[in-house]
């Protein structure tokens, strides 16, 4: 559960797990895959791709 702030006029409100903490299965047809780790790039993530990659679609599904 995770509790937010509570206001001085307000009483404390308490909220659920959001549900995309399970674990999902995903079934993913395609033509090559990488497996790879984020990198830090300021305030955000990213995952260097083979140049070949540019200008195709992409689906990225975390793991962990």
């Amino acid at each position: 559960m995770v509790r937010k702030k509570k206001r001085s006029s307000e009483v404390p409100i308490i909220m659920e797990e959001p549900p995309f903490t399970r674990k999902t299965k995903f079934e993913v047809y395609g033509e090559e895959m990488i497996e790879n780790e984020v990198k830090q790039c300021g305030n955000s993530g990213r995952i260097y791709l083979s140049p070949g990659w540019v200008r195709k679609d992409v689906k990225i599904i975390r793991i962990e």
